[in-house]
């Protein structure tokens, strides 16, 4: 299949796929989140794919969040329902990269902020190198996510203060409460997160996926309960704001 906006690699029994925007820092427009669902349904349907592996390119972002000139195009041209619409999918989309039924782990190859922070915490594992940055901004754009995936990766106390204060974590911090599970110089990050990931898929795949099945569905009350939560809460008592008042210190920034 052909992508625009993603690379998509298979060797050894992994699947590479690689957000290829690099000179807007792999923001995730409605086309790239749109092929990234695509590349990993067609990894789950590959019965040689025992594992995937999700990367941005260069060497500044996994990637720095969502299209905000997307977004604001958005807001001019569409209707409030057809913009309401189009998140609900990129929801679903975004679900599907947490439930991937076969391991999926993040090559932490930069920055990894607001939505590209929220792919990170959505992959089963991270390996980061020195680059790796995360901010969960969220609350600082008047907005709400991250409330199913982060406390899974770090614990609920700390998932409450990067998302309360949506401030900086280093690669180092990353690696000491968990959001990372090594820290390696940047040369090796691909070397290190494929050798995590042909080991994975040399194992038995009914296994693994059956192991990754039961811890899903064990977090307390259902993952998917806890995503609906976060789905019901910012469609009706906290809707996101629009892309000019959320943004407005990059839109005055970039003058556009």
């Amino acid at each position: 299949m052909e992508y625009e906006t993603i690379l998509v690699s298979k060797t050894d029994g992994v699947a590479v796929i690689t957000l290829n925007r690099p000179e807007v820092l792999n923001a995730m427009s409605h086309q790239l989140v749109g092929e990234l669902d695509e590349a990993i349904i067609d990894a789950e349907y590959d019965n040689s794919i025992g594992a995937v592996v999700i990367t941005g390119s260069g060497e500044k972002a996994f990637s720095a969040g969502g299209d905000i000139h997307e977004q604001r195009r958005d807001a001019r041209e569409l209707t409030q329902e057809e913009e309401a619409e189009r998140r609900g999918l990129r929801a679903q989309r975004s679900w599907h990269v947490a439930a991937c039924s076969k391991p999926t782990i993040g090559a932490i190859n930069g920055l990894a902020y607001g939505g590209g922070a929220i792919l990170a915490s959505s992959v089963d594992m991270r390996v980061g190198c020195e680059r790796s940055r995360f901010r969960f901004l969220a609350a600082a754009y008047g907005r709400i996510n991250s409330t199913w995936t982060l406390p899974v990766q770090v614990g609920w106390p700390k998932a409450k203060e990067l998302l309360f204060t949506a401030r900086v974590v280093d690669a180092e911090e990353a690696l000491g409460i968990g959001l990372i599970n090594h820290l390696v110089p940047s040369v090796q990050l691909m070397e290190k997160t494929m050798e995590i990931a042909v080991t994975i898929a040399k194992n038995d795949p009914d296994s693994v996926r059956g192991v990754k099945h039961i811890l899903l569905n064990n977090v307390g009350a259902s993952w998917r309960q806890m995503w609906e939560s976060e789905r019901d809460f910012t469609t009706h008592k906290v809707p996101p704001r629009g892309a000019e008042e959320a943004f407005k210190e990059f839109i005055a920034r970039k003058g556009r």
